[in-house]
């Protein structure tokens, strides 16, 4: 069933416990839930900083798969990405808030999530990633998507939403642009997603809560 997005905005700012109470509601009832322009002032507005900070030659064309079987696929995605590195003082309230949601969410939800990574995504005009999933029932270890945008003065008619599908019968459920401060998180193993070609650049940051897929005590490395 398609559903109205406006349903979750938030015309105020919420605190965080509100927020991450919002987001664990949307995640018991739904499976996912999108808040438009919900992202902290703070946080957002550090993101940004630290993206204008990066050069676009360190952005390098996205992968599909994981470790060694990564490959390049431009008949799947066309976006260029740059991990965050967790140190850098600019990156400091994104982790700390993504930090506060994981031990919420662990306490409200009992998800087990473990540590978080994340990156930026840039997709120029004409770029797209084609539907997928993020994480394979049984074969990953990602638990939880997190994504939000840092397109400031974004018009709905310049293309760009993210798209996402029921989990069985493959419905389209709904379509976010992707305008500043926007969240959307879903579980990562049920909800396939694909991200349509916009008329600009178009920025965004991808992350994923993790639960613990150490061996023989060797912590399971993120990406």
């Amino acid at each position: 069933m398609l559903r109205n997005i406006s349903d979750y905005s938030t015309d105020t700012p919420l605190d965080d416990d509100s927020l991450f109470e919002r987001i664990a509601c949307g995640i018991e009832a739904e499976g996912y839930v999108i808040l438009p322009t919900a992202l902290p002032h703070q946080v957002a507005d550090s993101l940004l900083h630290y993206l204008s900070l990066l050069e676009e030659e360190r952005f390098h064309l996205a992968r599909i798969g994981r470790g060694l079987d990564q490959t390049k696929n431009a008949f799947i995605r066309r976006d260029k990405i740059y991990w965050m590195e967790n140190s850098h003082p600019n990156a400091a309230a994104w982790f700390d808030w993504t930090t506060r949601l994981k031990r919420y969410l662990n306490r409200r939800l009992f998800l087990g999530l473990f540590s978080f990574e994340s990156h930026f995504a840039l997709y120029t005009p004409g770029d797209f990633y084609k539907k997928h999933l993020d994480a394979f029932r049984g074969e990953s270890n990602r638990v939880l998507t997190l994504v939000t945008y840092l397109n400031k003065g974004w018009e709905p008619d310049q293309g760009g939403e993210l798209v996402l599908y029921a989990p069985d019968e493959g419905a389209e459920i709904t379509k976010v642009v992707p305008t500043f401060g926007t969240l959307v998180i879903f579980l990562s193993e049920e909800f396939p997603h694909e991200v349509l070609a916009a008329d600009r650049d178009r920025y965004s940051v991808a992350g994923w809560f993790r639960i613990n897929g150490s061996i023989n005590h060797q912590i399971d490395p993120p990406r």
